[in-house]
């Protein structure tokens, strides 16, 4: 499948540089590998596809200081950093005065005389509430990330790519709020390749966009003209796997400079080909799944209801329908750790058609996102 994949990459109008290797610390404990065994096996599949061209591997969701030397000793080259458990979503609606107790702890006047001055993107300028609010809301998670970031090139001092990961917070980030987080990473000589914001409506796991495109449409263009101002990052998408009624938008923005990560759902085309060569190991799978769903959605952003799952469905057509997808989707590492062995070894008995699975689900994302 890989083989294939990467005709139709280098094909494209643009150079595509892929991240082969691609798990958080999270995704990690739930399917009992480690940063390196998730590496070794990325480097088994590009070398035996015959892909000769630069790839990466992303640690990905690192939220301490622990989390980072496991991956740079495997030898990662990109790294994403989640300061989500910093940022105080409070910030929005406190009121005044407990906004301004809580920014005795920071340095507001230094923030203040830099962002009330009148200049700032096209996007507009800050007056003082929205400017100490986003203070409030972002300047721990903004410090926590210089921190890890410095420690970063302490553990990798010859270099790696860097992404700064926003997108799992309670409220959306507003365009003068990702303007004052890319300038005081600026300010602190971060120097990061990408940038994931919680953007409006939802994206959830497995399933397409959920929310008014047009909104999303203008929303984008000013946060587009916030990384145009800096120039020196790109957007990242996360969880934009089967975003396909977003990739059109995110082209129109931001052409070539983007990163999307769209890993997650290979897991249900592997899950769709059971569906075909073992529909009694799929519904084992199903029933796991059911079981398991309220607690293993718990880090996830995700609404599916099991009772909403329209009874009697065939298969493979219940991987089609948004419920099942997503019980699926958030239920992988209970799946694995009961029936690992099984799904691998009737997956290695049906790769022809695992494969065709998957050409089918990158192709439909790379002609959209490469027309």
């Amino acid at each position: 499948a890989l083989r294939d994949i990467g005709q139709t990459m280098r094909n494209a109008p643009y150079e595509i540089l892929p991240v082969f290797a691609q798990q958080s610390v999270r995704e990690n404990a739930r399917t009992g590998r480690t940063p390196q065994q998730v590496l070794d096996d990325a480097r088994r599949a590009v070398e035996s596809a015959g892909w000769d061209r630069p790839w990466g591997a992303d640690a990905d969701h690192l939220k301490t200081p622990d989390d980072l030397k496991p991956f740079v000793q495997a030898g990662y080259t990109f790294y994403t950093v989640d300061p989500s458990a910093y940022v105080d979503n409070a910030a929005d609606t406190d009121p005044l005065p407990v906004l301004r107790e809580k920014a005795r702890e920071q340095n507001w006047d230094e923030i203040a005389a830099l962002y009330l001055s009148g200049g700032g993107p096209e996007v507009g300028t800050f007056e003082p509430e929205a400017l100490l609010r986003a203070l409030i809301k972002y300047g721990r998670a903004i410090q926590h990330t210089v921190n890890m970031y410095r420690r970063l090139c302490e553990l990798a001092p010859d270099g790696f790519d860097f992404e700064v990961s926003v997108d799992e917070t309670d409220a959306p980030t507003t365009p003068l709020e990702h303007y004052f987080i890319a300038s005081e990473l600026t300010r602190a000589g971060v120097r990061f390749t990408s940038l994931a914001l919680r953007l409006i409506g939802r994206f959830e796991k497995g399933v397409d966009y959920i929310g008014d495109l047009a909104a999303l449409d203008a929303e984008l263009a000013q946060h587009a003209a916030v990384t145009a101002h800096f120039g020196t990052y790109k957007i990242s998408l996360h969880s934009a796997s089967d975003k396909l009624s977003v990739y059109p938008l995110i082209v129109k923005h931001w052409g070539p400079r983007f990163h999307i990560k769209t890993a997650g759902t290979s897991y249900l085309e592997a899950l769709r080909t059971l569906a075909v060569t073992s529909p009694a190991l799929f519904e084992r799978i199903w029933a796991l799944a059911l079981e398991r769903y309220e607690a293993d959605r718990a880090t996830y952003h995700v609404s599916a209801d099991p009772k909403r799952v329209p009874a009697g469905l065939p298969l493979p057509a219940l991987l089609d329908d948004f419920h099942a997808r997503q019980i699926l989707h958030v239920t992988f590492g209970s799946a694995l750790a009961a029936f690992g062995p099984e799904i691998r070894a009737e997956l290695l008995r049906n790769a022809d058609v695992y494969f065709a699975h998957l050409r089918e689900h990158f192709r439909r994302h790379l002609e959209l996102l490469f027309p």
